[in-house]
């Protein structure tokens, strides 16, 4: 297989989605209401039997801000807030269940934020019992929560597996002081391989490390580093992602000083630093940003096929319906995608009037259907066959995507794609830049010359 260079790298440092959905979530339109969302999820009351439900609930607590985030969050130190935000997710749930009946079928829960372990262990079990009364929790399902390393302890994550976790994803960032301080994220080396160790011995069945490259005060020296006590603590599964740094977008980022970020050329010298240190530590890149141990399930997922993807980035479960709880949470039923009020008060202010919480969604044409389906087989399989894809949506696919598959000669002698009359296939190198080969079909953003809202795809 060809090396990941930097010059590889430069060449594609562009901006482009990420593609958790398409299309993407500012292709939604207020037009789109609580009437159309209802719409959507009648079916699922109306069928005697539904396919498992995926879960998202958004805890938007911090206790205190890290200066790279681009989450939606609030930042406070009164934890009598996630109380009184417990009382609105409750109301929450409890409409969504009028409309759909309790007990339906869940098979994948996500607590993510913010930090979902603002909430104290009385707060969790509350949160954990709503969502049981609620919900049908399917054995052998994914049970995850992203953890604050600062907010817990040993004993609190063996709390969490008795809760019903099964999965836990550890923020980490950077290992190096320097860096920590840069970004306000000041965390011990010790206190982190305390707690994978501990949840190792509790039996969770996989831990996700994150990482950022290209924060402040990094070096490709201080990144070696950081790299090699990731690998050290040997996590099922790491996700590596850039820093955008956008602060004319994201307040917090303001207090970065530009002269602390490393240069463009450093950064991409980072991704390949740590590109080749998993692919030498017998990592599976998943794709993305997203790296797994070779007997992890997502890895194994991607070995057979059943590799999907949704709001959360890359799952193991099939592709199923997503109810989304929270501030700014995002959720997918039917052919429609819909997103809560991003600010708490109009958040609380819809489930005062009796109201779900939406002010925004989309309803997908036929094309847009269609082009999803060529961009998440592209994202999770890395090919499309023709022949399957033309008998599914009764199309030629060479006639109906002739555009883009021209567009695709100049990636193809580039190495990053295969095409053949009954084909589109990523290459090993494509992998790497597999949001590159999904862009090309994606007609709203092909037509749109302000790309820069974007994350870059390297």
């Amino acid at each position: 297989m060809r090396t990941v260079t930097p010059e590889l790298l430069s060449r594609f440092d562009v901006a482009g989605p990420r593609y958790t959905s398409y299309p993407t979530a500012d292709r939604f339109v207020e037009a789109f209401t609580e009437s159309d969302y209802l719409l959507a999820l009648a079916p699922r009351a109306d069928r005697a039997a539904n396919p498992p439900l995926s879960v998202y609930v958004h805890i938007p607590f911090c206790e205190s801000l890290c200066y790279y985030c681009a989450c939606n969050k609030i930042i406070t130190k009164h934890p009598e807030r996630g109380d009184a935000y417990l009382d609105y997710l409750e109301k929450e749930l409890i409409l969504q269940t009028q409309h759909i009946g309790r007990q339906q079928a869940v098979s994948q829960v996500h607590l993510g934020g913010g930090s979902p372990t603002f909430l104290s262990d009385a707060g969790l079990t509350r949160l954990l019992n709503l969502l049981k009364s609620h919900f049908k929790w399917v054995p052998g399902g994914e049970y995850a929560i992203e953890v604050d390393p600062r907010t817990v302890s040993p004993e609190r994550l063996r709390f969490l597996a008795e809760l019903g976790f099964n999965r836990l994803s550890f923020g980490v960032q950077d290992f190096d002081p320097q860096v920590q301080k840069a970004v306000h994220r000041v965390q011990s080396k010790e206190q982190i391989f305390e707690l994978m160790a501990s949840a190792r011995e509790i039996g969770f069945e996989s831990m996700n490390v994150d990482l950022i490259y290209g924060l402040p005060k990094q070096t490709l020296d201080s990144f070696r580093e950081t790299l090699a006590q990731t690998l050290a603590l040997r996590p099922d599964r790491v996700a590596l992602y850039g820093y955008a740094h956008l602060p004319e977008r994201f307040k917090p980022q303001r207090r970065i000083l530009d002269a602390d970020l490393p240069l463009p050329a450093i950064k991409l010298g980072l991704l390949a630093q740590a590109l080749s240190a998993f692919q030498e530590a017998g990592y599976v890149y998943v794709g993305m940003d997203h790296f797994a141990l070779a007997d992890d399930a997502l890895a194994v997922a991607k070995r057979q096929g059943r590799l999907h993807r949704n709001f959360q980035g890359y799952s193991t479960q099939p592709d199923c319906d997503l109810i989304a709880l929270g501030v700014s949470a995002i959720g997918r039923v039917g052919t429609t995608y819909s997103q809560n009020a991003k600010t708490l008060d109009e958040y609380v202010d819809h489930l005062n009037r009796g109201h779900l919480p939406i002010v925004r969604g989309l309803s997908l044409t036929r094309d847009d259907l269609m082009r999803r389906a060529v961009i998440m087989a592209l994202m999770c399989q890395g090919q499309v066959q023709y022949e399957a894809f033309e008998q599914a949506w009764l199309i030629d696919f060479p006639s109906a995507f002739g555009p883009e598959l021209s567009a695709l000669t100049a990636l193809a002698e580039q190495g990053l794609v295969r095409l053949t009359p009954n084909s589109l296939e990523v290459t090993d190198i494509g992998w790497y830049f597999v949001r590159a080969v999904a862009m090309v079909f994606d007609q709203y953003l092909q037509r749109d010359l302000n790309r820069n809202r974007f994350s870059r795809i390297v």
